[in-house]
């Protein structure tokens, strides 16, 4: 068997011990004589397989008991959309900072429903700062705080958690579980799951219990937070096999020693990346300093020239999906959990090696 280093920014990179585990139970899971996607959702098995992942998540998380789970479909486009239909009236404002397209994509479709308030944006310098709180423009009374805590694409992260009143609502898509967190803090946080969760087609959602009530009442029924709650996330048959991984990657991270410990292989592997890049003449980084994301490393060669040279030659020794998003251009390394250390010193050492022979 071969497998290459996976650096996509999603679907991304699964743990290999996760893939085996799903290869040794495809035909026969648990002993039912049928694969869990032929299971049904309803039966006891996958019941139990339900409440584990729940049970694991808030153990990983910290997740206080005033907060619902859920496991909806639709990804995080689609929460986009269900934050303002479950915390904003018609009429209402809602904040939103902008530090990336993901920020940008969320504001304009709170637009849709509620007056959608962009109190920070960080487009003038192409999405590679963040705007001092201090500076932000808030709405008095706003209904939430929408924000991006990591933009994939530019490769920003938030460093720490924006204060105020209003609920604070987070997609945190692309750095859940990759270090500790507050959940106490937020008011809700939904990830797509294709980054550090499992495959896409299923969503995590943690919202504070006293927030479930304030949809507005024309909210269809498969849109609204509380559905999930009241359901256990089976308002409609969901995801099953999705929802299966998921359960296996928790189990991996709590094996890895829970997100405390992750956060300490991630931040080291970032660091590698970002100071083989910043020793280099031939490589850089647009983002400030502050605020690089340990999840997605985007880099600049110094002549955009090689850039073809770069990926053809970087894939044929097995370092995969470096090209970086079209609006940006470049590379990009998205080393979620599932991307080893061991991946990350392979790619530096191929940086090093082209530099030396194409600069």
């Amino acid at each position: 068997m071969s497998r290459v280093y996976n650096f996509s920014a999603g679907p991304a990179a699964l743990p290999l011990q996760v893939l085996e585990q799903i290869h040794s139970e495809i035909f026969d899971w648990q002993g039912i004589g049928m694969s869990v996607m032929e299971a049904s959702h309803r039966g006891k098995q996958f019941v139990e397989l339900a409440e584990r992942a729940e049970s694991n998540l808030r153990d990983l998380l910290a997740v206080p008991d005033d907060y619902s789970v859920i496991f909806p479909q639709g990804g995080a486009t689609m929460q986009m959309a269900m934050a303002p239909l479950n915390l904003a009236a018609p009429g209402d404002t809602a904040d939103y900072i902008v530090t990336g397209s993901w920020g940008k994509k969320a504001a304009g479709e709170a637009a849709k429903f509620c007056t959608s308030n962009v109190a920070a944006d960080s487009s003038d310098k192409n999405f590679t700062y963040i705007a001092d709180e201090s500076t932000w423009s808030r709405s008095d009374n706003a209904a939430y705080l929408h924000y991006t805590p990591n933009e994939t694409i530019a490769g920003v992260e938030f460093h720490f958690v924006p204060s105020g009143d209003a609920p604070l609502v987070a997609d945190m898509s692309s750095n859940i579980l990759s270090r500790p967190i507050d959940v106490s803090r937020f008011g809700v946080i939904y990830a797509g799951a294709q980054k550090n969760i499992g495959p896409a087609g299923i969503t995590v959602v943690i919202i504070k219990d006293e927030l479930l009530d304030r949809a507005r009442a024309n909210t269809p029924h498969l849109m609204t937070w509380k559905s999930y709650a009241e359901s256990d996330s089976m308002t409609n048959t969901p995801p099953t096999f999705a929802w299966y991984v998921a359960d296996i990657v928790f189990q991996w991270l709590i094996e890895q020693g829970g997100v405390e410990a992750m956060a300490v292989v991630n931040q080291r592997k970032a660091m590698k990346l970002y100071a083989a890049i910043d020793g280099s003449d031939f490589y850089s980084n647009p983002v400030a300093k502050d605020c690089r994301s340990w999840m997605n490393v985007p880099f600049i060669l110094a002549d955009a020239a090689l850039d073809a040279t770069f990926l053809e030659q970087s894939n044929a020794a097995g370092l995969t999906n470096l090209k970086g998003h079209r609006s940006v251009g470049g590379m990009r390394a998205s080393i979620y959990n599932a991307v080893s250390e061991e991946a990350v010193d392979a790619l530096i050492t191929f940086m090093a090696e082209f530099e030396r022979t194409e600069a």
